[in-house]
């Protein structure tokens, strides 16, 4: 088992813990350190390598985790691309997620959302479970069709409430509430779980690895790999939902209670909400579930279960 995994497993056991944990992950700064700084810190982490499975009180060896949880894939043990690591997620996505909400121009949207999946799918098939096989087909490229595929069908969704009012020019206050206002929150939510299960799907097809409580690999579960890919859709959707909607409504209020006197000021402070409800989402949601995820003897597949006499696996749930 990966030293990032072990460390979820002894310091991320319950939401809170794991917020804490993201809360310090995702500082931009780290985003900074070079790929050799990065190779000292898991030199680091080996050294101290009994520290993995209890409370780590050394603030050095603290902080070298943090690095290696933001910037090395557990599966892989290789540095993840700087514009894919987790403290990049939220300055990259913040723009995209803007720019499309103010959106009114059908093929306007359709672009800004077609980038919008295109980065948040690359980010889900790097941050992945990395131990997908398939003696048949190249899963790389699988994974890469599948996803060019979801991200434009996500674009087209998106977009397609505008195109339709747009079309028939819908005068309808009620209409152009639901479409403008309170549509995009479920839509982006849903298309962006969308997103996440296609271009991970290999990992519910063609299963990834268990371990045990040592680390040792037990054997390749589908079911393992569907509860990961689920917990991880379900989560990208609460993010992008509530980035979406919370601002609408806090928006609602503040205008019926004339907090801003100059209408002018209401873009501000509209993308204040914005990057306030993402800049707490993220961390939420990216602690919804555990990062080592933990599947039960009952719920694994006969032929691995019938291998060993353990009774709680695990595995790397993925981003």
């Amino acid at each position: 088992m990966d030293a990032n995994l072990r460390y979820w497993r002894a310091e991320g056991q319950s939401f809170f813990q794991r917020f804490l944990l993201w809360a310090d992950a995702l500082d931009p700064l780290l985003l900074l350190k070079s790929s050799n700084e990065i190779k000292r810190t898991r030199l680091l982490i080996q050294i101290n390598e009994k520290t993995l499975n209890e409370r780590v009180q050394n603030n050095q060896t603290k902080q070298a985790f943090l690095l290696s949880l933001s910037s090395v894939h557990p599966d892989t043990n290789k540095i993840i691309p700087v514009l894919f690591r987790p403290p990049a997620f939220m300055p990259i996505t913040l723009p995209l997620v803007i720019v499309s909400s103010v959106q009114r121009q059908a093929k306007h949207s359709f672009f800004w959302q077609f980038v919008f999946h295109t980065y948040t799918t690359a980010f889900a098939l790097t941050n992945g479970n990395g131990t997908p096989k398939s003696e048949e087909y190249s899963v790389q490229q699988k994974q890469l069709f599948l996803g060019l595929g979801a991200i434009s069908y996500s674009a087209c969704v998106g977009a397609l409430p505008l195109a339709f009012v747009n079309r028939y020019a819908s005068k309808s206050p009620f209409m152009q509430l639901f479409v403008k206002k309170l549509l995009p929150a479920p839509l982006l939510g849903l298309t962006s779980a969308f997103t996440v299960a296609m271009v991970r799907s290999p990992e519910f097809d063609n299963g990834i690895e268990v371990m045990d409580r040592n680390g040792k690999v037990i054997g390749v579960s589908k079911k393992a790999g569907e509860k990961a890919v689920m917990e991880t859709a379900l989560s990208r959707a609460v993010l992008f939902g509530t980035t979406f909607f919370l601002p609408e409504v806090l928006m609602y209020f503040v205008q019926r209670a004339r907090l801003v006197k100059n209408p002018r000021a209401l873009g501000p402070v509209r993308m204040f909400m914005v990057m306030s409800v993402l800049a707490g989402m993220l961390p939420v949601s990216f602690s919804m579930f555990p990062q080592c995820g933990e599947i039960k003897r009952a719920d694994l597949e006969p032929e691995i279960v019938s291998s060993t006499e353990e009774t709680e696996f695990f595995y790397n749930r993925g981003i």
